[in-house]
């Protein structure tokens, strides 16, 4: 049996990019063409080096596009290519059928980059040009803004969605909002090709978390794949003692385990943590969802209250688990997990108005690998409204600014993101083998609970450290659902 999941390999991200201008132009001004390449060969460099600590981006560089021909195959070369975001730099200004044809044959979100390279025009400079046709050729090196509204207009009454980077070519903001939107594009990407596994059923009554899995693959394009408790259970019963002992070894190693857990659930534990790994294996989940009542039957009901070491441990290696068989949540964790946030599960628990704070947290598994210190395994007479005890786990996120991410169903857009930055404070939690943290948000406790709830979100969401908001705003746009963000 294997006893550790291999990770499948990170998403590489494909960017096609092509420099926009006008073939009248090159015999008209001497070295504008040449100056024009050269700064798509820069937008290319900085693209490739974008990815340094990260997954990689693989460039198309289609070069200078100037005639409707040249776009034309530039489309084609997209879709050899299968790439899976489209940047079009606007070098200077260039005809609107000169661009039709690459976004219409690509077929894949598009970035228009309005960027000048400088700030400004050095007017002084260019008004001691005693060659006419050198200030021209000087001002269409700048005139990158000059044909956007007529590409908007095009897109617009083509129905093609765009988005926009408008901005200085080496301007430390500008390159911010683009590896923001390399990072959307890389989570779209990732979305479209994970395999989610559903395992058990609902937590019967809970009409807030009921999903319908057939539009969660038309919008997010996710695999579903329905999985059963007994097949779990069955590489359970066949785990090793050898595997048990090496797994509680590294239970060890990962948690601070509580002495007064005692050494027969941590090897229960342990069982069902290297099971999870070669039920995740098998099926190639890149993501989890789950709850299983386990009553009547032993071999479930053993197994399904010792799976929150293991399903921790996964979540914590990319792989996120979410309790409850909460879709829309296993969605929102793996989206804060792929920005590199995290995203652990996690809901209301009370409202602190001495400290103007909200309590949240959740049984069931934790990110650990966001935890404020090292992960506490408590252990636990019973388990909070569902059958069986076991072993469960207890931290905080890591303290500063944290974002929530929840995945909402929405009529307009049939999904979107609701988004709400603040901070992870220290202080006192409930110790009740939970995670558990305590949250601050510029509205105040009161009115975030208020913006937030009105936007009708599920009574979950996720948790990552740091605030990614203007990334998570930019996936959305690139996915064409909705975005609301609270604070």
């Amino acid at each position: 049996m294997t006893s550790t999941h291999a990770i499948r390999s990170a998403h590489t991200l494909r960017v096609g990019l092509c420099g926009i201008g006008l073939d009248a132009y090159w015999p008209q001004f001497a070295g504008l063409e040449e100056r024009l390449k050269g700064y798509v060969e820069r937008v290319a460099a900085r693209l490739e080096r974008s990815s340094s600590d990260g997954p990689g981006v693989e460039v198309v560089n289609l070069g200078l596009m100037d005639t409707p021909q040249r776009s034309r195959e530039a489309g084609h070369a997209c879709r050899r290519a299968d790439i899976d975001v489209l940047f079009l730099y606007v070098t200077t200004y260039a005809l609107s059928n000169t661009v039709l044809p690459v976004v219409q044959w690509a077929g894949v979100p598009v970035v228009v980059l309005n960027l000048q390279p400088q700030a400004a025009i050095d007017y002084k400079a260019f008004n001691k040009l005693a060659d006419r046709t050198a200030m021209t050729g000087e001002w269409l090196a700048f005139c990158s803004a000059c044909p956007v509204p007529e590409i908007a207009n095009l897109f617009a009454r083509a129905g093609i969605p765009f988005h926009q980077v408008t901005g200085v070519l080496d301007e430390a903001q500008t390159w911010t909002q683009i590896e923001e939107w390399l990072a959307a594009a890389r989570v779209k990407a990732a979305l479209a090709s994970a395999r989610l596994g559903l395992m058990g059923h609902y937590y019967s009554g809970m009409l807030d978390i009921m999903t319908d899995v057939t539009l969660v693959s038309i919008a997010f394009g996710t695999h579903a794949e329905l999985l059963e408790v007994d097949e779990l259970s069955e590489l359970c019963a066949n785990v090793s003692q050898d595997e048990i002992a090496r797994r509680v070894d590294e239970l060890h190693a990962a948690f601070d385990v509580q002495p007064d857990c005692p050494a027969e659930e941590l090897r229960r534990a342990a069982r069902t943590s290297v099971a999870l790994d070669e039920f995740v294996a098998r099926h190639e989940l890149d993501a989890m969802a789950y709850y299983y009542k386990g009553s009547g039957n032993a071999a479930n009901e053993d197994t399904m209250s010792s799976i929150i070491l293991g399903t921790s441990l996964l979540t914590a290696r990319h792989i996120p688990v979410a309790g409850e068989y909460e879709v829309k949540n296993a969605l929102a964790m793996k989206i804060m997990d792929l920005l590199g946030a995290g995203g652990s599960f996690t809901e209301y628990y009370a409202m602190d108005f001495n400290d103007d704070l909200v309590l949240m947290g959740h049984d069931g598994p934790g990110h650990i690998a966001i935890a404020e210190g090292k992960t506490k395994v408590r252990p636990l007479r019973v388990y909070h409204g569902k059958v069986g005890r076991g072993l469960s786990v207890e931290m905080s996120v890591r303290y500063g600014p944290v974002t929530l991410l929840s995945v909402v169903e929405d009529a307009a857009t049939r999904f979107k993101l609701v988004a709400a930055e603040g901070e992870c404070v220290a202080g006192e939690i409930l110790e009740i083998g939970n995670t558990n943290s305590r949250y601050r948000f510029p509205l105040g406790a009161r009115g975030f609970a208020e913006a937030w709830n009105a936007q009708g979100p599920a009574h979950h969401c996720a948790v990552g450290v740091g605030h990614v908001s203007a990334t998570l705003e930019k996936l959305a746009a690139l996915m064409g659902i909705g975005f609301h963000q609270v604070c």
